[in-house]
């Protein structure tokens, strides 16, 4: 899993997950005891739901691995929100049991505040009609920060 925002990416090791605390991004690494606890729907349901923004992808935002990841993942780049990214070429779990964890068969799946919103074709048309964009904000803005809370 990874972490796109604008131009700089953060690629996080294996077995690692991306959270927001306090509105902050941080990143946890599951132990061993964790993986071996933990179901791979249930790695996918956290990264879903600890995430505003998570496209999972054949590859990265920087370096896609198919056409269709590459133009979904663009159209998000393209309304300048951070967004989290899981790179399933790299875990092979995630890309056998993804596409049963919604009930969605390919790759990419844009998921915004813990919904699927859908693959490449709905990610781009929505992205044109400026939906897209709205959404992502609505999803990050209720992760920003408050201003009143302390370190």
């Amino acid at each position: 899993m990874g972490f796109f925002s604008h131009d700089k990416g953060l690629e996080l090791p294996y077995r690692s997950v991306l959270v927001f605390f306090r509105g902050a991004p941080h990143i946890h690494t599951i132990t061993d005891y964790e993986v071996f606890t933990m179901d791979v729907l249930d790695r996918i349901k956290e990264q879903v739901e600890s995430n505003p923004i998570v496209i999972y992808m054949k590859g990265t935002p920087q370096f896609p691995m198919c056409g269709f990841s590459s133009r979904a993942a663009a159209a998000l780049q393209d309304c300048g929100i951070p967004f989290a990214y899981v790179n399933v070429l790299a875990d092979p779990e995630i890309f056998e049991n993804l596409p049963r964890y919604a009930d969605w068969p390919t790759f990419p799946q844009v998921y915004i505040d813990g919904e699927l919103v859908g693959g490449c074709d709905i990610t781009l048309e929505m992205h044109q009609n400026g939906e897209l964009k709205s959404m992502m904000e609505d999803a990050s803005s209720k992760v920003a920060p408050t201003g009143d809370d302390q370190a």
